[in-house]
């Protein structure tokens, strides 16, 4: 057992090591058996937090993760964290004003984490295989051009495990929110993960 945390204490430096030598915008942490993202990444990833535009923590054993987490990762466009125990997000995800795409798939979500509409650039919300039993967004108005309203799930479609939006432009697909309130100025296309 030691033996297996040592290896995966290892894998982890020297994925963490990778990004900072290469200079890369990408910090892959997937299947590395994390319960917590490791504090002493912080003070490696220091000089280069800015830079880093993806993080990956997919598969691994999280519960949650810290308001330091979104506030030092600010400058993120993608976040990978399908295939966790994930049951809610910090408020300090609103930081994220650059985030485009965030990955929930396969978590613990009963509730869609509102503070995601709360965020100009998301495109892509996938919270595929969670058990959400609250509202979702769903589109309103004509052709679902000026608002976000919340649709209670027993109206979709029965056993739906999840919901993935993601923008495209068929019409009448569309999520927006008024422009210049700081709100997104679109989030496009939900459906289950039927």
């Amino acid at each position: 057992m030691l033996k297996k945390m040592g290896e995966a204490v290892a894998r982890v430096a020297r994925k963490v090591n990778e990004t900072v030598e290469s200079g890369s915008d990408t910090l892959d942490l997937a299947e590395c058996k994390l319960v917590a993202f490791p504090i002493g990444i912080y003070k490696v990833l220091r000089n280069v937090t800015d830079q880093i535009q993806l993080i990956t923590l997919a598969n691994n054993e999280l519960k949650s993760l810290t308001s330091k987490f979104m506030t030092t990762f600010c400058q993120l466009r993608e976040l990978r964290l399908e295939g966790n125990f994930l049951h809610r997000l910090p408020n300090e995800v609103s930081t994220l004003q650059h985030l485009k795409a965030i990955d929930l798939s396969r978590n613990q979500f009963r509730d869609f984490p509102e503070q995601l509409t709360t965020l100009p650039a998301l495109e892509t919300i996938n919270l595929e295989e969670n058990d959400i039993v609250g509202e979702r967004p769903r589109p309103c108005g004509p052709r679902a051009s000026h608002c976000l309203q919340f649709l209670p799930l027993p109206s979709l479609s029965a056993g739906a495990h999840g919901v993935t939006g993601h923008r495209h432009g068929a019409p009448g697909s569309d999520l927006h929110r008024h422009k210049g309130q700081g709100e997104p100025s679109s989030l496009r296309h939900l459906s289950t993960g039927h």
